[in-house]
């Protein structure tokens, strides 16, 4: 373990793939290394401050609510959001273009940046409309298509995936493909890694690989989210992902992703407070987005009832002793008169 830290802290992203194995089990003092390389990283490669976007999730099936979506999306300006994220299936009863009509309303009534359609939710809008991928995706981008959730990616190994799914899920191979068909057409999109359930430790550094390739092709990831496995499907016989292999996961791939990706977040949702504070002290700089509830739809989107005020976004920043930077989808700069957090 001593000479695979040593080499990382050389050439963080140089290792062959059993060195990353290797990491990816520090525990004790070696794990605490582990994590004080990776900060050393995060802190080389973005800085100390500590980023957040101000959003909130709606659901597609508004494209056959038209009013209440209206209602939806000025509520979510007036709250201060600059993105709106939208992930889920649309409804059997939309029309063929729904998606793209669906970008339309939003992007008319707000100048918001809107996140959307997993890949999956990419080749089925693409099939309702008659249409290739491509041509979705480029009409999905004149309509104000921001970027897209890179989710869903679970790990890039068809049989965990079966495993997870049943067989449900579309192949790796396609998700890369349709990844890299965004990035083709101008959009952007985050990257995601779900850990903690029937993978091993190569397979996650497999999975990392496979980000990393697509990446050195076409530089269109923004992020990096890793996820633990909350709600295990039922007959999967999922381990759970501990404190020791969420600090070690982040710590790594900050460090095999270096000069790659630049930003990892912290999920909050999916983490405590301490293992949010530990990934942000070990690698992580990112927390995300806050998913505004809003009054008039509190239940609308994956994560509804789950929060970040400003007051968490400055406790938290605060006892990590960083700045807080308010950030666009993409990391610029936020509008001044905008800023909430």
């Amino acid at each position: 373990m001593s000479s695979w830290l040593r080499a990382a802290a050389e050439d963080p992203a140089g290792l062959p793939d059993d060195g990353y194995v290797a990491l990816l089990g520090a525990d004790g003092e070696e794990l605490e290394e582990l994590a004080a390389l990776a900060d050393s990283v995060r802190r080389r490669t973005v800085g100390d401050e500590l980023t957040v976007v101000v959003n909130r999730n709606l659901d597609p099936a508004l494209v056959v609510k038209p009013e209440h979506l209206d209602a939806l999306v000025d509520e979510a300006w007036s709250l201060g959001a600059t993105e709106v994220c939208l992930q889920g299936p649309l409804p059997d009863e939309a029309g063929p273009d729904a998606a793209v009509e669906l970008v339309a309303r939003i992007t008319a009534r707000a100048p918001l940046h809107v996140h959307a359609f997993r890949p999956a939710e990419v080749e089925a809008a693409a099939a309702r409309r008659g249409s290739s991928v491509e041509a979705f995706l480029t009409a999905a981008r004149a309509a104000g298509l921001g970027s897209v959730p890179g989710t869903a990616a679970r790990i890039l190994d068809d049989a965990v995936r079966t495993t997870l799914t049943g067989g449900s899920d579309i192949p790796a191979a396609r998700w890369v493909e349709l990844i890299r068909t965004a990035h083709r057409v101008g959009l952007r999109s985050t990257a995601t890694i779900l850990y903690g359930h029937v993978e091993t430790a190569a397979q996650q550094v497999a999975h990392l690989r496979a980000l990393a390739a697509v990446q050195d092709d076409t530089g269109g990831f923004s992020e990096l989210i890793a996820m633990p496995l909350v709600d295990v499907p039922p007959g999967v016989a999922a381990r759970g992902a501990t404190a020791r292999e969420t600090r070690a996961l982040h710590a790594v791939a900050r460090l095999l992703l270096h000069g790659r990706i630049d930003h990892l977040q912290a999920a909050w949702p999916k983490l405590d407070r301490d293992t949010v504070l530990a990934v942000l002290r070990g690698g992580a700089d990112d927390l995300g987005g806050v998913l505004l509830d809003g009054v008039l739809d509190p239940g609308a989107g994956p994560e509804a009832g789950r929060v970040l005020t400003a007051a968490d976004v400055h406790d938290i920043a605060g006892a990590l002793d960083r700045p807080v930077r308010q950030r666009t989808t993409l990391y610029g700069e936020v509008e001044p008169e905008r800023v909430t957090v």
